[in-house]
């Protein structure tokens, strides 16, 4: 009799669920959301760790503006004492009135080559004194921000800007999102190879710091996780400063040593010991219809930016995406702020600082105690002046390192936006890569034309007019924005809400149709009885 065969048992078939992730409306594994508060002594920590992170880009943006007009360091200065002012309280303002998330309020790019088109005008870069000719170019700056904010203001509180949203599918979003990160490349590696010596150290301490060594514990806590800008910046500023004093760069160039020596900024000895910033301190604001119509264009650059930033941070922070109105609430207290930088005379002006929504990424805490405490320090180095210098003078190879790691995170924030919509579909993939790549090439093309013939494309005899296109196609998030919106509003023959993943988001776009829409975005107290949803 024949022996029985043997049947060896194999794996247990995959099912098909079982072949990919899905769809998820919040991120999980978020060590503090939205509303949870850390305990004090970490919330002050992470604020401190989020004002680190900001305030590079709020010296980069006035130095390079004041270099540009020969300004002296105490003009430098002021004028960084006085963008941390402001932005302190434009971040208080949105966390609390705003759109009531997790965001810090720094400074945009986008304004700066239309600031420097102002205070390199004639009329003031033609004047002699270089005191002077800074305070000339502040108060024109001061009266372009204070009446090109208005755009914002009305958008937003006219609720404009949220009827505008509500027609926006995550075929838009994720592009938008996506450039808030990628459309400043150029302030990434580049600024790192400034000074490999400090940049490289510093992006690989980061890098190793923010993800191999995120798991670490000690005394319950990811030290390395929530901590790894604090702690990389304290280690390559100490090797930085040992390679300066051991005279590694006493044979380099001066913009070798500039951008590589600890010991020329010039801010701790220029910085006054007390200083509180106030209303139209460079004297009174003067106004030019060019300028104007040049910081609105900026200001919709922003604007867009603002809110590929708001989608980043509400899923990077465990909410929900944000209703339309709230997005819409978020645009028009932007403009209050753009309105404050006019009254204050910062250089520059607000928006959602995409470093410090990068920087909720890394250390996977949403809380938005911990930003408003950020804003707590900014306040008090804004006014104590030498301690705020001391912070402020970090190499810039560093700052760019920190850039580097953040812009990261929110362009793979904005990415993963298209997991709500059927990425299956060949008009999806055209729309998306299409937006995408206009929005990286449109701007490169302005920006080679500049470089070449010394002014934009557009030049007409309308400076405001060649102002408003050139800034507008010099800003990757609007090309993105005007390219995503029209084909996916317009290619709609035969593809299905579905697809374009408006099912997903329609239980977001209305107050009520979802409970979380009130836990993370009411007002505090009984202002949602002034302020209804629309």
């Amino acid at each position: 009799m024949a022996a029985p065969a043997v049947v060896v048992a194999g794996p247990p078939p995959i099912k098909e669920s079982d072949m990919h992730h899905h769809a998820l409306e919040q991120l999980p594994g978020l060590a503090y959301c939205i509303n949870d508060n850390p305990g004090w002594g970490t919330s002050f920590g992470l604020g401190f760790q989020h004002y680190l992170t900001m305030v590079g880009t709020s010296v980069l943006i006035p130095l390079v503006i004041i270099r540009a007009i020969g300004g002296e360091p105490h003009d430098l200065s002021r004028a960084i004492q006085s963008v941390l002012f402001v932005s302190a309280i434009n971040t208080l303002l949105q966390t609390f009135f705003g759109a009531r998330l997790p965001v810090v309020m720094g400074n945009s790019f986008y304004f700066l080559p239309m600031v420097l088109s102002i205070v390199t005008r004639r009329g003031i870069i033609d004047y002699p004194d270089p005191h002077e000719r800074f305070l000339r170019g502040m108060r024109a700056t001061q009266g372009a921000f204070i009446a090109g904010s208005f755009l914002n203001i009305i958008l937003g509180f006219s609720g404009l800007w949220g009827v505008t949203m509500r027609y926006i599918s995550p075929i838009v979003i994720a592009p938008v999102t996506t450039l808030v990160g990628l459309g400043l490349f150029e302030r990434g590696f580049p600024g790192v190879a400034k000074c490999v010596e400090i940049g490289i150290p510093a992006l690989l301490i980061f890098l190793v710091f923010s993800q191999y060594l995120r798991h670490f514990r000690a005394r319950d806590h990811h030290v390395f996780e929530l901590y790894s800008i604090t702690f990389g910046v304290v280690i390559v500023w100490v090797f930085a400063t040992i390679l300066t004093v051991a005279g590694a760069y006493d044979h380099a160039s001066e913009l070798g040593q500039r951008n590589c020596r600890t010991d020329r900024s010039g801010l701790v000895s220029a910085a006054p010991w007390v200083r509180i910033s106030y209303p139209f301190q460079w004297g009174s604001p003067t106004f030019d219809a060019a300028d104007v119509f040049g910081i609105m264009a900026a200001s919709f650059a922003s604007l867009v930016e603002s809110t590929g930033g708001f989608y980043a941070v509400s899923r990077l922070a465990g909410a929900t995406p944000p209703p339309p109105y709230v997005i819409s609430r978020g645009a028009g207290w932007q403009g209050v702020g753009l309105l404050l930088n006019g009254f204050w005379g910062t250089l520059t002006g607000t928006t959602v600082a995409p470093e410090n929504v990068g920087l909720v990424g890394l250390t996977r805490v949403g809380s938005r105690r911990v930003v408003q405490i950020a804003a707590l320090f900014m306040f008090f180095f804004s006014i104590f002046g030498k301690f705020g210098a001391v912070v402020a003078s970090i190499p810039q190879p560093i700052v760019a390192a920190i850039l580097s790691l953040t812009f990261g995170m929110v362009a793979g924030t904005g990415i993963s936006q298209l997991q709500f919509a059927n990425m299956n579909s060949t008009r999806n993939l055209f729309v998306v890569g299409f937006a995408l790549f206009m929005g990286f090439s449109v701007p490169q093309y302005f920006r080679e034309f500049e470089l070449r013939a010394g002014h934009g494309p557009v030049n007409t005899n309308s400076r405001w007019f060649n102002d408003i296109l050139n800034t507008l196609f010099g800003a990757p998030v609007v090309v993105a924005f005007i390219v995503a919106t029209v084909l996916d509003l317009t290619l709609t023959r035969h593809v299905s809400k579905r697809d374009r993943g408006m099912l997903w988001t329609r239980k977001f776009r209305n107050f009520g149709h979802d409970n979380r829409n009130y836990e993370f975005y009411r007002l505090p107290g009984g202002l949602h009885k002034f302020f209804p949803p629309t």
